[in-house]
């Protein structure tokens, strides 16, 4: 599977382990920084850039790393397309992807440990959507909340 991987200064290091896991884990990731540590970047930036790769294609899912997990996560719910859950256990993590179809999985590298927040992953890299009704029900709902506002606000940007 193609991932998108991307963190702030915070989460700079974690987001070195993870990557080298997913890679080792037969994964290809793409790193859209940040590419070194700089104190003063901000999450919102790297978010975006994972939101994008994944909502564009270019991804088929993608993991962020911030301080606490919220902030990224915020910022990546930004962009239509996306269902980015911040995980701070493996439960969360597959089954935010069995039933939600989670596609951009969050970690706040001050609140979860290194071998937590690898579980973490392998269990997001792991899962698959179900696609039983129930589930497509809910996400359909899902999805139509998300085109009204989305389409909302294109046409308001036009």
């Amino acid at each position: 599977m193609r991932l998108a991987i991307g963190s702030d200064h915070a989460g700079f290091e974690l987001k070195g382990c993870l990557a080298e896991l997913a890679r080792g884990l037969g994964h290809q990731v793409v790193d859209v920084g940040a590419a070194s540590y700089q104190a003063d970047d901000d999450y919102p930036d790297f978010a975006e850039a994972v939101a994008v790769a994944v909502a564009g294609g270019d991804a088929a899912r993608g993991i962020l790393v911030c301080g606490s997990g919220i902030g990224a996560s915020i910022a990546a719910n930004k962009v239509c397309g996306i269902r980015a859950g911040l995980c701070a256990e493996t439960y969360s993590a597959h089954q935010g992807v069995e039933h939600d179809d989670m596609n951009v999985v969050v970690l706040g590298s001050r609140v979860t440990g290194v071998e937590v927040a690898k579980e973490i992953v392998r269990a997001f890299l792991g899962a698959a959507f179900t696609g039983e009704a129930r589930h497509k029900r809910r996400l359909n709902k899902v999805l139509a909340i998300e085109q009204r506002y989305c389409q909302a606000m294109a046409g308001e940007q036009e």
